[in-house]
């Protein structure tokens, strides 16, 4: 006999950014009652459906956000349906902390302290979770098991059921069932649902929610496609459990997992420095945030922050707060007096460049960045993160076409220069500027002196690009295409090099204060793994059934 592969798991933990700053959370709660109906279709998927009775403690923060792992990446979020006390719930998401795995946000339905809440999910469609019985080839097995909580989150007893519906068609002594968990009837009660469909039925009023519970059953497979039966893996048939494949496999590949494990955790802990955005705004709503700047535009996209940093020196330059003296290294003369109409991070970019000492500026540039990522989270509030960066990402891609449009160098060069910002958030700017300006002169805008120190105007009245007038006769600053599109390029590197330094550390330092790793209490050590896993059944909790089904999840937040 074997335990199923993975374990269905939710977790609740609320890790939200607040405009001003995060705050610790409490959890202290109890489940009086679980109902679990678990629906093993004529194709082979299952539907999961949960009913949780949540009493929220006297003390406790507000339940408002709830992380569900699912059996294996083969679901279907757009089947995922959720409601509190009855009252639909639509921030239903890809859970960014349990992989796979959704997130549910019960929003203006939080479950306050010393209330109780009533909370359904329904999720709709999971495939790859039938295997071929172990004790006879013509039945399908299928395990699940429901969710449990921390311990420490979790007081009292509750009563929970979990109720199996069968396949139409199949046959009241047809179904077997594996081995029931400890402290349960060994036999479950049989039955029919409203669609006459058989049932078995566990009930255990003194149960624990913090506790894993594994059910399992089998049925004949012919109920079921055979495409949606799948073979057991080689692990299965030798009778191995995950626990035994993970010592054969640090035995055989100690050399891999020594310098594999640490080289992977190194890779992952870099990618996690550089996201300093909060992957909850609050609660996501709907529509489009209009109205953000390029710069805030590049925040919520979490453009690298060598990229922001120069895009805040051209916008400070281009309004004429700014020069640049020297770029290697980078000083600035601030223009006083400063011109109306500067944002707050221009502002604050500024001041950072009047400190003398390079680590107060960089520390001064940190806390721009922070009070920026806060001033963007806030104004999202209410409006969808994914639809407003399709928003943005179609406006960069809009401004790239203008400019690769224009016929003649003079309106290719107004274009760029008047939407410049917009095509600095296109990942690929650097090959695209390069290629645009490849051939032909650049005819300057009026600022390019305060940029490039370097650079001398001749002699000739220099006139805004806007104004170069028809039939070409002025002699207009220009440069060739290639060398402006090599300055445009090097102000990154300038900015990289010269003023935050490594970019990674820099980030990390911010990430830290807008997007902390959370503080994980979750389950996931209870059953043996770190994380949840996709389908397949060489799974490191064991099952107590005559088969292995994946009708189970791990991971939590």
């Amino acid at each position: 006999m074997t335990k199923p592969a993975f374990s269905l798991l939710i977790i609740l933990l609320i890790c939200l950014l607040l405009p001003s700053a995060a705050y610790a959370q409490t959890y202290s709660f109890s489940v009086p009652d679980e109902v679990v109906n678990v629906y093993w279709k004529e194709d082979g998927s299952v539907a999961i459906d949960y009913e949780f009775t949540f009493l929220n403690g006297a003390y406790a923060s507000p339940i408002d956000y709830i992380d569900v792992g699912v059996p294996n990446s083969n679901y279907d979020l757009s089947s995922v349906l959720a409601d509190v006390n009855g009252n639909p719930v639509n921030d239903i998401s890809k859970s960014p902390y349990v992989d796979p795995g959704i997130a549910i946000g019960l929003g203006i339905y939080s479950i306050q302290p010393a209330k109780t809440g009533k909370v359904h999910i329904y999720i709709g469609n999971v495939t790859n979770v039938l295997r071929i019985d172990s004790s006879d080839s013509t039945y399908a097995s299928a395990a699940f098991s429901p969710t449990w909580f921390d311990s420490s989150f979790v007081n009292g007893s509750s009563n929970i059921t979990v109720i199996y519906h069968f396949p139409s068609g199949v046959q009241p002594d047809e179904p077997r069932w594996h081995e029931a968990p400890s402290g349960w009837e060994s036999t479950p009660l049989t039955g029919f649902d409203d669609r006459g469909r058989i049932t078995y039925t566990w009930n255990n009023p003194n149960a624990s929610a913090s506790e894993q519970y594994i059910f399992g059953a089998s049925f004949p497979k012919s109920y079921v496609p055979d495409s949606a039966v799948k073979n057991p893996s080689i692990f299965e048939v030798l009778g191995l459990s995950g626990e035994t494949i993970a010592v054969y496999t640090m035995c055989c590949g100690v050399g891999g997992f020594i310098l594999g494990i640490p080289i992977l955790s190194y890779i992952g802990n870099q990618k996690r420095k550089l996201k300093y955005f909060p992957p909850k705004v609050s609660i996501e709503g709907h529509g489009i945030k209009r109205g953000l700047t390029a710069i805030e535009s590049a925040t919520l996209l979490e453009e690298p922050l060598d990229k922001i940093m120069t895009m805040i020196l051209f916008a400070v330059i281009k309004k004429g707060a700014a020069k640049v003296i020297t770029r290697d290294p980078l000083k600035l003369e601030i223009i006083e007096p400063k011109p109306e109409g500067l944002n707050t991070y221009e502002e604050e970019f500024l001041s950072a460049f009047k400190l003398e000492k390079p680590e107060d500026r960089k520390k001064a540039l940190q806390d721009m960045m922070i009070n920026l990522v806060k001033s963007v989270s806030l104004k999202m509030k209410g409006f969808s993160r994914k639809e407003t960066i399709a928003y943005y990402r179609d406006i960069v891609k809009r401004a790239w076409a203008q400019v690769e449009a224009a016929e003649t160098p003079e309106v290719k060069s107004q274009k760029y220069d008047e939407v410049m910002e917009w095509t600095m958030l296109d990942r690929d700017y650097e090959r695209k500027t390069q290629d645009v300006f490849r051939t032909g002169p650049v005819f300057v805008p009026t600022w390019w002196g305060r940029y490039d120190p370097t650079f001398s105007r001749p002699a000739t009245t220099a006139f805004p690009a806007s104004h170069i007038p028809s039939g070409g006769s002025l002699s207009l600053p220009h440069l060739p295409g290639s060398d402006f599109a090599a300055s445009i390029v090097k102000g990154v590197q300038s900015v990289s090099g010269n003023v935050i330094g490594n970019v990674s550390d820099f980030t990390s330092k911010i990430t830290s204060k807008t997007n902390p790793i959370p503080v994980s209490t979750s389950s996931r050590s209870y059953s043996g793994r770190s994380g949840g896993s996709s389908g397949g059944c060489a799974c490191a909790c064991a099952c107590a059934c005559a088969g292995c089904a994946c009708a189970c999840a791990g991971g939590g937040r």
